[in-house]
């Protein structure tokens, strides 16, 4: 969830599936949705959003550009001082989730077992995959590699539709 305290700036940005969310605090890129995804953070809430650019936004589309241009093959989404994540919206659990999600290589896949181990709480699969499909950063925290233990697609908040397209966009599914 966002933090209430400080304003985020809200921007949208046209993708090949569909539109996406974007906001961004002084801390960093903050989300990134679908249109439609499961767990939409309410638009509307003045208190929590403005619609604004900001140079993260701006950072985070022209690397989904390329993203979706297929020039990022085998390549990660580059974060540090142009584009930093601000991942502190959720409980220190799904925090830890979410960082491990960014150990997952463009072009690999994980399943929530492996997070929980990866996390040293190998009994918390279900948790992982609460804490998975509350990932407030789509894409570039990349929750759509994450499968069954058996290789399975599972489900999605973007939509299970979105994850195949992006897991074929990144040579993981053909």
């Amino acid at each position: 969830m966002i933090s209430a305290h400080t304003p985020h700036l809200l921007h949208s940005f046209p993708s090949p599936l569909g539109p996406l969310w974007l906001s961004a605090s002084d801390q960093g890129l903050s989300g990134l949705w679908f249109g439609e995804q499961k767990h939409l953070p309410d638009f509307d809430d003045k208190k929590r959003f403005t619609l604004a650019e900001h140079r993260y936004m701006q950072a985070a589309m022209e690397q989904l550009t390329r993203y979706f241009a297929g020039e990022m093959k085998r390549q990660d989404f580059s974060f540090g001082k142009a584009l930093p994540l601000d991942l502190n919206q959720g409980t220190a659990f799904q925090q830890s989730v979410w960082q491990a999600l960014l150990r997952i290589p463009m072009g690999g896949s994980s399943t929530y077992g492996e997070i929980a181990a990866n996390i040293n709480n190998p009994a918390a699969v279900r948790a992982v995959g609460a804490a998975v499909g509350r990932n407030p950063i789509g894409i570039l925290v990349p929750c759509h590699r994450v499968l069954g233990k058996d290789g399975s697609l599972t489900g999605y908040a973007g939509g299970l539709d979105k994850k195949i397209e992006l897991l074929r966009l990144e040579g993981v599914l053909i």
